[in-house]
């Protein structure tokens, strides 16, 4: 079977924007001087009592245990694609369990690229449950039609993992043009095989879960409005079950950045997240109560600064890696923030959860 694809990764086209300093001068250099607080995410904070983000009780491990994907998105914010050979090996993955007993983190948040691609992810899964950990996998649907992962659904079911699925939309020509053709056949083919296996039916721990991105340069729409049209539509035109949708808006990061850049989108999407700012979003954010840890084992805020490289601080200025992981040095850290910062702060916000506010 063909996996679809609707681009190819920065890296692969030795693109400008595959470097993430040459992505990070691009936001900066836009003017946004006209935009309220001249579009400094700090200087937002500021005006409403946040002096300094600082991190809440950390709850959600989040790992990417690589890059590697079957596919290649047009919005891809990690640049993941067949081409990319990041991995996390059997020894980083040991180190982030001996973290994680650390912790009184309660969900393991795993994602890629396609996580399942990791030949430790089944591992990492079975340590994880035996620990009691609330399991994620960030799946993009099609990865589960690959004829060595046809047992997954039935495999993540007996473990109780939610089970959270990439979907742009419920309808196959806003779906195809941000993943490739045939994406959207490919989808619901993998959703049906879910539902087979119990997801999406109302059992807790058989949870499905879809994710919407826009398809577009624009915000996310409500997110509990959405859930039931597409609880609807695909019910009704693909006997389709699952169990909550969330939205997220498009980060100007990666290929999605290109995108806006080439599209002429990038000034005036950078314009709607500043001016869309909601200072109610700002303590549900998701660098306050997770920690995101790389396929090589540095760590990161978040998922998003994880991908522009923007390494977490630790006080004194130390960068440290999974295998030195500190609780006591963690809480006290000041989050690294970017212009970046505004998309997950726009409208009712945006998380790896969903919705903030």
């Amino acid at each position: 079977m063909s996996s679809p694809t609707a681009t190819h990764t920065l890296k692969q086209r030795d693109a400008a924007l595959a470097s993430t300093p040459q992505q990070l001068n691009l936001l900066q250099a836009l003017e946004l001087a006209h935009t309220p607080n001249q579009g400094g995410f700090d200087a937002a904070l500021a005006t409403h009592g946040w002096q300094t983000l600082a991190p809440a009780p950390l709850e959600i491990f989040q790992i990417n245990v690589g890059k590697l994907c079957n596919m290649t998105c047009h919005h891809c914010h990690v640049d993941a694609g067949p081409d990319r050979k990041e991995m996390m090996d059997r020894d980083t993955v040991d180190a982030c369990l001996r973290a994680l007993d650390q912790t009184d983190a309660h969900t393991v948040d795993l994602t890629g690229g396609a996580p399942e691609l990791n030949p430790h992810f089944r591992y990492l899964v079975d340590q994880c449950v035996l620990r009691g950990k609330h399991v994620i996998d960030r799946c993009n649907l099609t990865v589960l039609l690959l004829p060595r992962l046809e047992d997954l659904p039935t495999w993540l079911a007996e473990r109780g993992v939610e089970v959270v699925c990439s979907l742009p939309h419920y309808r196959q020509r806003n779906t195809d043009a941000q993943r490739g053709d045939g994406t959207f056949a490919q989808s619901i083919t993998a959703l049906q095989r879910l539902n087979a296996a119990g997801y999406g039916m109302g059992n807790p721990s058989r949870q499905l879960t879809l994710v919407s991105n826009p398809v577009g340069a624009f915000l996310s729409a409500n997110q509990g409005k959405l859930e039931q049209e597409w609880k609807t539509g695909l019910q009704t035109h693909q006997g389709v079950s699952f169990d909550r949708l969330i939205t997220i808006n498009n980060m100007p990061i990666s290929r999605y950045l290109e995108w806006l850049e080439q599209s002429g989108n990038l000034q005036s999407y950078m314009e709607l997240l500043v001016n869309a700012f909601n200072p109610a979003t700002i303590s549900g954010l998701m660098c306050r109560n997770t920690l995101s840890i790389a396929w090589d084992g540095r760590l990161f805020d978040c998922d998003f600064n994880q991908m522009l490289e923007l390494e977490l601080q630790q006080p004194g200025g130390l960068r440290p890696h999974i295998r030195d992981f500190s609780p006591d040095l963690l809480a006290q850290r000041q989050i690294v923030t970017g212009r970046h910062c505004f998309g997950c702060t726009a409208g009712t916000g945006s998380s790896c959860g969903g919705a903030i506010a």
